[in-house]
């Protein structure tokens, strides 16, 4: 039998000079939260060769070794005059020393913050280095005059697109992509990838709309036949509706009505993980976040932030058992700004100890301030099961405020109102109740269901409605595994399932299970169960249809009857 590869790379001509080396991986690279759906992803880097020679955002260490042998069969590396780069993060800084020892004498191109990134990771050696403050361009000769526009962002503030008017091809980095690995070079049937895409832009980009939005205006003007992102398939055949999606969606997050600020600073990428999977969470229960990394905000900006918002979260590694300096300026800010009635949240990462959290949260206790979940804490990079315990704190902080505010507004009486009398009317529609059990690695969970249904005879098929702020919700995209649980009459599991859980709390804990043949939880004590395959899904308001088939189940208690759940509204479960 074949051995199916794990990484390779792929060299293939996209235009006039230009090739795109993509580095690819089936496996998940890391502990993050973009990464979370483990479709493996593609490392694009791009090569223009031209009177001068051109090398386009080199990818990470988890690629070096088989990008740098196929860079060089393409190429002698002597001969490489510059390297620009979209953004400077620790993961990319073992391909640039790499690189560097094999062609010492290239030049870098990059942003301000990513000029100071790259001087103080190689204070060793002088470095060549053109940064890019404006609008500027660079001759490679043979009609590419690259032109850079800036286009910075809370967690890259060194992020920077590049445009080549020869090919017409705008080098996007982190806009337009997606965690996804196959040989599609190019996006042709493209809304396969649009679960993809809306996750990758949910996961990275819808906490700092603004900044995307600014973005999108400043690439406007340009004349664009192809959009080559750092990650996922080249965009050619969707590049109107997906720049549009992306309007949309960030006008999206821009309209809510309740806005939490998200104050961090990150001294290796662990702490800026951590609030990108805090802030996943509370968008996907419908509240706007202001990202804001205190590390290149002024005070004043954080102010104003802070004025605006139901909540603010604060979040800080620990250095020399301190929290940076900026951490302690932002935390000033708030203690001098916010309203007490304003909800608080603390996180951070450490190494060897956690005292910055310690401090930040003590400080706000004193102060009188409410926590909207218990302070996280993550020593060296953050598991999976940390990040979901960060969005689970997330969406309950969001929860939160949002119950705050309707309890706030007077609701009219039942027998007055149209509405009512049409919720009570579609709240007569009934369903089994069910449990959904979910598992992805060392993830797992789990909720009551009732809005389940039968859709296909064949393939065997069913459909259940999830809501968008559920914490199984992260479970339920396309190719992955449930077990609908049906239950029979008697109200324990019913119980068990209906209390509130804390995030990241085991939701099997004191419930009899056994493991499915799709790796998920049956309950034993339940009346049937299903073993699940997502199909597709469909965002619905505030819930997703989930599309599922069943691949196999067996009735546990022929004797039982199915619990059904009758309802007085429509407006609530």
């Amino acid at each position: 039998m074949q051995e199916i590869k794990k990484r390779d790379v792929q060299v293939i001509p996209i235009g006039v000079d230009t090739l795109i080396i993509r580095s690819r991986t089936w496996d998940r690279l890391k502990f993050e939260v973009e990464y979370s759906l483990q479709k493996g992803t593609t490392a694009n880097s791009y090569l223009i060769q031209a009177d001068k020679i051109a090398l386009i955002d080199p990818p990470g260490e988890s690629f070096t070794e088989i990008y740098l042998e196929a860079l060089q069969k393409r190429l002698d590396l002597k001969k490489l005059d510059y390297v620009i780069l979209g953004h400077v993060n620790p993961n990319r800084i073992i391909t640039l020393k790499a690189l560097l020892e094999l062609a010492p004498e290239i030049t870098f191109v990059t942003s301000n913050p990513g000029a100071i990134a790259l001087r103080s990771t190689f204070q060793d050696r002088e470095l060549k280095i053109i940064v890019i403050r404006g609008e500027e361009t660079l001759d490679l000769g043979k009609g590419h005059d690259l032109r850079f526009i800036p286009t910075p962002s809370p967690r890259w503030p060194d992020e920077l697109c590049t445009y080549d008017p020869q090919t017409q091809i705008l080098y996007t980095d982190k806009l337009f992509g997606a965690h996804v690995c196959g040989d599609q070079v190019f996006d042709e049937g493209w809304i396969m990838l649009s679960e993809d895409r809306r996750f990758y832009y949910d996961c990275l980009h819808a906490s700092q709309a603004k900044q995307v939005e600014t973005a999108l205006d400043k690439l406007a003007d340009l004349t664009v036949k192809l959009y080559a992102p750092g990650h996922g398939p080249l965009v050619r055949y969707s590049l109107k509706e997906l720049t549009q999606l992306y309007r949309e969606w960030n006008q999206q997050q821009k309209s809510q009505d309740i806005t939490v600020t998200l104050i961090y600073a990150s001294a290796y990428g662990n702490t800026a993980t951590i609030a990108t999977a805090i802030a996943k969470g509370i968008t996907k229960a419908g509240v706007a976040v202001e990202l804001i990394n205190c590390e290149f905000t002024e005070p004043a900006e954080i102010q104003a932030a802070i004025e605006k918002s139901a909540g603010f979260i604060i979040g800080s590694p620990t250095l020399g058992g301190h929290a940076p300096t900026q951490i302690q300026t932002a935390l000033g800010t708030i203690l001098s700004t916010a309203a007490k009635t304003q909800l608080a949240g603390v996180f951070g990462s450490y190494g060897w100890s956690g005292e910055a959290v310690d401090m930040i949260e003590g400080k706000l206790r004193d102060a009188g301030y409410r926590f909207g979940f218990e302070p996280i804490r993550a020593k060296f990079k953050p598991t999976d099961a940390i990040l979901q315990e960060c969005k689970e704190a997330g969406t309950d902080f969001a929860q939160t405020l949002k119950k705050a505010k309707k309890a706030a507004v007077p609701r009219q009486g039942v027998s007055d109102s149209q509405i009512d009398r049409t919720e009570q009317a579609v709240g007569r529609i009934v369903g089994s109740l069910c449990v959904l059990t979910a598992k992805r690695g060392e993830v797992a969970s789990a909720m009551l269901a009732s809005w389940v249904t039968q859709a296909t005879f064949n393939p065997p098929g069913l459909t259940v409605s999830v809501a968008k702020d559920r914490a199984v919700e992260s479970l339920t995209h396309t190719g992955d595994k449930f077990v609908l649980n049906i239950l029979r009459e008697g109200k324990e599991l019913r119980k068990h399932f209906l209390k509130p859980f804390g995030p990241g709390e085991d939701r099997f804990a004191g419930v009899a299970t056994q493991e499915a043949g799709n790796g998920c939880y049956i309950l034993d004590d339940a009346l049937a169960y299903l073993e699940c395959s997502v199909q597709n899904r469909m965002e619905c308001g505030d819930h997703w249809v989930v599309y599922a088939t069943v691949e196999n189940g067996k009735v546990l208690h022929p004797e039982g009857v199915t619990a059904v759940h009758h309802r007085k509204s429509g407006s609530h479960y």
